[in-house]
């Protein structure tokens, strides 16, 4: 199903919680929205983007928790939400090191699943390696028609450490992740939706959002 484009975006407020190097954060209506930058525009989850994104996740519960936030989408530009893992950054670290990191993604993730509200993920563009976990931390993913999904790391001789083991097959069989992950598949969003990696497909994926946060009904064609 395909969602008809919104006006989302002349509804946008900025939110009073601050902006960061590796994101920005906006408001619509009692929404906040979490938004992945970067100079390169890839959006890698370094060690830093993973610390901070984990600070903003904290301070978004308190705001929840008060009754001012209803729902979080967690999204990136049109062409990434994020490339995952940033390699050069893995490739230096120690033994030690790597269980830290993986450690610490950890909690990002499980921040994420257990936010006390709903948790959006906007897809367009790449989702790749650890953002898919990212992803997959979610209650919802609602993706553009341009979306594309893969764990490669079995190309590099890598696995994820952040969770998506276990949530990629409870969402999709182990069968099906299986083979996203041993065959390093790249999942097309019509695909992704078939499987059930993807809630829905949206032309406006944020807006698309927005009504799913609010419960309201979407006009669809097939």
């Amino acid at each position: 199903m395909i969602f008809h484009r919104g006006g989302a975006e002349a509804r946008r407020k900025n939110i009073t919680l601050p902006n960061h190097q590796y994101f920005t954060l906006s408001r619509e209506q009692d929404c906040a929205i979490l938004q992945l930058v970067s100079a390169d525009g890839t959006n890698k989850l370094s060690s830093a983007r993973i610390a901070a994104l984990h600070g903003a996740i904290q301070e978004l519960q308190t705001a929840t928790e008060s009754g001012s936030l209803k729902a979080l989408v967690l999204t990136g530009n049109d062409k990434f939400f994020s490339v995952g893992a940033d390699l050069n950054e893995i490739s230096r670290l120690t033994a030690p090191e790597a269980f830290e990191f993986s450690r610490r993604g950890q909690a990002l993730m499980n921040a994420i699943d257990h936010f006390p509200a709903p948790v959006i993920a906007v897809i367009r563009g790449y989702c790749m390696g650890g953002s898919m976990d990212l992803a997959l931390a979610c209650d919802y993913r609602v993706a553009a028609p341009n979306a594309v999904f893969g764990h490669r790391g079995t190309t590099l001789g890598l696995i994820t450490g952040w969770g998506g083991t276990q949530r990629l097959p409870r969402l999709i069989g182990q069968a099906r992740a299986l083979q996203m992950f041993l065959l390093a598949e790249m999942v097309k969003a019509d695909e992704a939706l078939r499987i059930g990696l993807v809630d829905k497909i949206a032309e406006d994926p944020i807006h698309a959002a927005m009504l799913y946060a609010h419960g309201n009904s979407y006009t669809v064609e097939t």
